[in-house]
């Protein structure tokens, strides 16, 4: 097998790892599905409060699967055919876009192309301060999918978008911290110690209200504000009436840490 997709659960985290160490974790196509139906069962399942995604041999993941490309894997396939195969492969982005509960993308190496998008979908990314991050696609004569375009410009505006997906600089850690596209940046001797950490601090939290939190976000994305509003209020109800809420409202009276279980 060349590459897979390896799962671990450790109470309420999912931790999937990107498996391909001799290319840096590019994507082949059997990984894409694994990775699509992992995401798909992390969703669903109620016992499973965080998901990470990550990458084996100090890489996270450098895109697609270039030198199958490059040895015409797809060479019979017309453009209607491959655009088909992209959009199913991209279902991993949407996923973990979208689903009810964080996702952390926890990076220790190099990261582009088709891994860049994974990494962006993520609602945090955790990275070593070694990472290297590009987004590749242009130097292989390529538009971009894994919904890079999309998730770049919405961090970034349109014009740094089409800077980074033109010109594909190699931007390293601190450098992608200061344009927003990671959340923190930690010392490689720290990396590993500090991003289980932030990854249990949030599967410990009130993930129903990040999922709430991470539908209305969406929402006012792209809504005006007074629909935006309309769907907070929906939301915030929401809410209201799960034992979460209850529990931490009576522990803030209490002046008591509160504990939350997901219902």
């Amino acid at each position: 097998m060349t590459g897979q997709v390896l799962r671990e659960t450790r109470g309420a985290v999912m931790t999937l790892t990107l498996d391909n160490p001799g290319s840096r974790n590019a994507i082949t196509l059997p990984m894409s599905t694994q990775l699509c139906e992992a995401l798909r069962e992390a969703a669903l399942d109620p016992a499973i409060r965080a998901v990470v995604l990550t990458g084996s041999g100090g890489a996270f993941c450098a895109g697609g699967d270039v030198k199958a490309m490059a040895a015409g894997r797809d060479a019979g396939l017309s453009v209607e055919q491959r655009a088909n195969q992209l959009r199913d492969r991209a279902e991993s982005v949407r996923l973990l876009h979208e689903m009810a509960k964080p996702t952390v993308a926890v990076i220790p190496g190099a990261v582009a192309g088709a891994g860049l998008g994974l990494a962006l979908a993520c609602d945090f990314r955790f990275a070593s301060s070694e990472v290297k991050l590009t987004t590749a696609f242009s130097r292989v004569g390529l538009a971009g999918d894994f919904g890079v375009n999309w998730l770049l410009t919405r961090m970034l505006g349109v014009a740094r978008a089409r800077e980074l997906m033109m010109l594909a600089p190699v931007l390293n850690a601190h450098e992608a911290l200061a344009m927003g596209l990671l959340t923190q940046v930690f010392s490689a001797e720290e990396f590993a110690a500090k991003a289980s950490a932030r990854v249990a601090e949030l599967a410990a939290g009130p993930t129903i209200a990040y999922g709430h939190i991470k539908q209305v976000t969406s929402l006012a994305a792209a809504a005006a504000f007074a629909p935006t509003i309309e769907a907070e209020a929906l939301h915030q109800a929401c809410c209201m009436v799960t034992e979460d809420h209850a529990g931490a409202a009576r522990a803030f009276a209490e002046k008591r840490p509160p504990v939350f279980n997901g219902r």
